[in-house]
């Protein structure tokens, strides 16, 4: 049988968590687990080529046990040969001001405590404690919160810079271990306190499993959790190469057809197994790709993946299947979806917000009228800071119609206009008969022709004259108003973003 020693210098090998040179930190709390990989590194370090430091993260929760704790592995450290860097905090006062739980704190400043060391080059590892008992312990928490695949990985060997050299070692191995070297350690308290779920899992659950279910349940745990860490890093790489292909970013968050969310991938027919329509069945078999992309924007946008559960998934694979356009989700964490004619778009909502301010339906304080008279030649320019644009109306001869007229500008009889002239929002019942149509439609029907998000249209730039809508943006002007033949002075009509 293999040695401890040797199945350290294996696994550490086979999961590349340490090369030669690295200087590792490794994190000693006192208890058994972390004092026997300190140990184990200090026998491995010559063939790891590896330098070693004890470092030590005092949570000032037990009082004088806390320091009996720092003051024992100061002294491990010291008859080891190793350096020690102790690092302490006031958890329960960082819990109480932020709002965390005792445990939830302890686990972000103490690894703040260790990105410290990284960041500052005192260490390029740190080196943690888990074992494959831990392991177990967090897979059966998982499994008992209810969780998904990426629940049932568990902890991974490695993560940044934080390596596991332990995690397929047994508690019991490393006790006897320790027994065989008579070395001592402590026992934190905090750990018999069996109404945290984690050690009632430790003292009651998985003794029951292992005693009156399977003796190797820790292992095969374990080999659970790695077959799905395995299926995680394929979905990974998957869900990256459909997220680079098919979202884009725009200013305010992303964006990505709904046909292509629904069927992210062309599989061929003969992929669509069992009876019915081969269309829903290939649908059905790229769902799993669908909900992935989903998570992935939700966590470029957050930074996070919390707060997003199952249901609220479905929930926007129903908004990108439901006809029509106009519909939103809102998701945890501000996230809002909107499906805008076969697009659905993924913001934060106060983004989201700010961006749609001066163009929010029914807002009253985001309604503009600006009254101004063209001049006898040159342009009137008018500024509207509710919509970022300047607008300016170019008095032209019309003459020189052709060279002044370019695509993307609209051109007005000056002639027919009535002063004063009026631009303002869009309101609801405005309707005029624009250039190549014989009859008046509302814009409300024009934009949803000419796929303008809800959004976007109360807000939407109108030009008035005498009551009547002779221009609107993006649109053909009113026919009765147009530039033609008999035309002498013309009305080019251009805009910019401020």
């Amino acid at each position: 049988m293999k040695s401890l020693e040797q199945r350290v210098l294996d696994y550490t090998g086979e999961m590349r968590l340490l090369r030669p040179g690295d200087r590792v930190g490794v994190a000693v709390s006192g208890g058994a687990d972390s004092v026997a990989l300190l140990r184990l590194l200090v026998d491995c370090r010559e063939k790891l080529g590896i330098q070693l430091l004890a470092v030590h993260f005092d949570h000032r929760l037990r009082g004088a046990e806390s320091d009996a704790d720092a003051e024992f592995v100061a002294d491990l450290a010291r008859s080891l040969g190793t350096q020690i860097v102790l690092g302490r905090e006031d958890i329960a006062a960082a819990a109480k001001r932020n709002k965390w739980n005792l445990e939830d704190a302890a686990r972000r400043l103490r690894y703040a405590f260790f990105e410290r060391l990284i960041r500052n080059g005192q260490a390029t590892r740190i080196a943690v404690a888990h074992t494959a008992d831990d392991q177990a312990e967090t897979v059966l928490a998982h499994l008992i919160r209810g969780t998904g695949p990426t629940g049932l990985a568990g902890i991974h060997p490695s993560a940044g810079a934080v390596v596991r050299p332990l995690l397929a070692i047994r508690r019991e191995d490393l006790r006897a271990y320790l027994r065989r070297h008579q070395q001592v350690w402590r026992e934190d308290s905090t750990n018999l306190d069996v109404q945290r779920v984690r050690a009632r899992i430790r003292a009651r659950l998985l003794p029951l499993l292992e005693r009156d279910f399977s003796p190797a349940v820790v292992g095969r745990l374990s080999e659970l959790a790695r077959l799905a860490r395995e299926e995680q890093e394929f979905w990974t790489e998957l869900t990256e190469d459909r997220f680079r292909a098919l979202f884009r970013r725009g200013r305010h968050g992303w964006s990505i057809r709904t046909g292509d969310l629904i069927a992210p991938m062309n599989l061929p027919a003969s992929a669509a197994t069992g009876g019915g329509d081969p269309e829903t069945l290939r649908i059905s078999a790229v769902k799993p790709v669908t909900e992935h992309l989903i998570r992935r924007v939700y966590r470029e946008l957050r930074g996070t993946r919390q707060g997003l559960g199952a249901r609220h998934v479905e929930q926007v694979i129903k908004l990108a299947s439901s006809p029509g356009s106009g519909r939103r989700a809102e998701l945890p964490g501000g996230v809002v979806v909107e499906n805008n004619f076969g697009e659905l778009n993924f913001a934060l909502r106060e983004l989201r917000d700010t961006a749609a301010k001066p163009v929010r339906q029914g807002a009253a304080s985001n309604a503009y009228t600006y009254t101004f008279e063209l001049p006898g030649h040159g342009c009137a320019t008018i500024t509207v800071p509710e919509l970022q644009r300047r607008f300016r109306l170019k008095v032209i001869d019309w003459t020189f119609a052709e060279r002044e007229t370019r695509q993307g500008c609209s051109a007005l009889d000056a002639g027919r206009l009535r002063m004063p002239l009026i631009l303002r929002n869009w309101r609801p019942g405005d309707a005029y008969r624009p250039r190549g149509r014989r009859q008046t439609h509302k814009l409300k029907s024009l934009f949803a022709a000419g796929r303008i998000p809800v959004r976007d249209r109360a807000g939407w730039p109108i030009l008035e004259s005498d009551g009547r809508v002779v221009w609107a943006l993006g649109m053909p002007p009113a026919r009765e108003f147009c530039a033609g033949e008999s035309t002498a002075i013309g009305v080019v009509i251009e805009d910019e973003r401020l």
